[in-house]
């Protein structure tokens, strides 16, 4: 069982490193932090001292005035250093860099010299240490006009907005879930490093990326058409799109039915892509659900009966509920990382049908319980 601290747990990659060892109950105890800890040098050194991992992820970036990131990057530093060597703790300490290390800003020469004192610090003490300089990171929750170009252009084209593209530079992209997976094998394998430079998974001009993402939005955010996915990036860029929707205000989406002297008719899925058709029967006051995941894409469309649909983005306690009613056929579709179920509130069966875009896996469902 080893003891995880994450030094800005509350940004982008804190948030999902935290809730990713979240799942790792078995094998991990997740050691809360807090910004404030850095103002308060008894804090910060009960934390240190606490942790078997550190991941060292505080730190101000490129849209700051550049000399107060240099400084203050570098004093969070010693100030970590500080508290390690006071206290004789000798954790793996992860620092995450980056690749604008490479150019000529005082962002990046903080981020190299940083890697270098924590590597100093390391080799004192004999103490592990891993420097991880990392490509541009994209992903659900990224805050738009912060930390990726990618997250303000969802946040743009989701919220009635015209992106605008300042220099079409073709950056080197990786996708947060496939950074975590690095991180946790160089934390499982105790692996040291003083410069691990982490290839990136994808490579596109910013008016690359740009199209895609107009293409998610004429395609899904305006018709709800699932768009044709054809890789991994696609998918994980899609995903990442679709949690920039106000999902409050966009679900339920009201389905056509078409009524005749026979019955009715009703499309409940377009798609460009393929995967797994499913429907379900629920009794009166039954709920199924209360799980999330973490990639896969999942539409709930109710057909017959009465459903409340509850949602909650995992890390937060805010519940999104939306009630469905199948004499007006709609749907809700699941973004990764909400927690979902879904309730019969009729006093009829409930009849659901489900999509998603992979088959079930059983020895890898990407199905994780919690109860909304």
């Amino acid at each position: 069982m080893k003891k995880i601290g994450i030094t800005g747990q509350a940004g982008f990659i804190g948030t999902h490193l935290y809730n990713f060892f979240g799942l790792k109950k078995d094998e991990v105890t997740r050691i809360p932090f807090s910004d404030e800890y850095f103002t308060n040098v008894e804090t910060l050194e009960q934390f240190v001292s606490q942790c078997d991992v550190i991941i060292h992820l505080a730190a101000l970036n490129r849209h700051h005035d550049p000399q107060n990131i240099y400084e203050t990057n570098i004093l969070l530093i010693k100030k970590l250093i500080s508290a390690l060597e006071k206290t004789g703790s000798r954790p793996h300490v992860l620092f995450a860099s980056s690749i604008q290390e490479e150019r000529d800003n005082l962002f990046g020469k903080s981020k190299r010299e940083g890697r270098e004192l924590l590597a100093g610090w390391a080799e004192k003490n004999k103490a592990l240490f891993t420097g991880l300089v990392i490509p541009n990171v994209f992903g659900p929750f990224g805050r738009p006009y912060y930390n990726s170009v990618i997250a303000t252009f969802c946040h743009q084209l989701t919220h009635n907005e015209v992106p605008k593209i300042e220099i079409d530079a073709s950056l080197r992209l990786i996708y947060i879930g496939e950074l975590i997976d690095i991180i946790w094998k160089v934390i499982h394998d105790a692996y040291a490093s003083n410069e691990y430079r982490i290839e990136h998974t994808e490579e596109k001009k910013v008016s690359e990326l740009l199209e895609i993402i107009k293409l998610y939005k004429s395609t899904y955010f305006d018709n709800g058409i699932f768009p044709e996915l054809k890789n991994a990036f696609g998918i994980n860029l899609f995903n990442t799109f679709r949690c920039y929707m106000d999902i409050s205000n966009y679900y339920p989406v009201k389905l056509n039915k078409k009524t005749d002297e026979r019955g009715s008719f009703v499309e409940t899925i377009k798609a460009n892509i393929g995967g797994q058709f499913s429907f379900s029967t629920t009794k009166p006051g039954i709920t199924r659900g209360n799980h999330f995941h973490t990639r896969k894409i999942e539409r709930f469309a109710v057909i017959s009966g009465k459903a409340r649909i509850q949602l909650r983005q995992i890390g937060t306690n805010k519940i999104i509920s939306f009630n469905l009613d199948g004499n007006e056929p709609a749907y809700v579709d699941m973004p990764v990382w909400f927690t979902h179920n879904i309730t019969n509130t009729g006093k009829d069966n409930l009849v659901t049908l489900f999509w998603t875009n992979e088959f079930f896996n059983p020895d890898d469902p990407d199905t994780f319980f919690e109860e909304v």
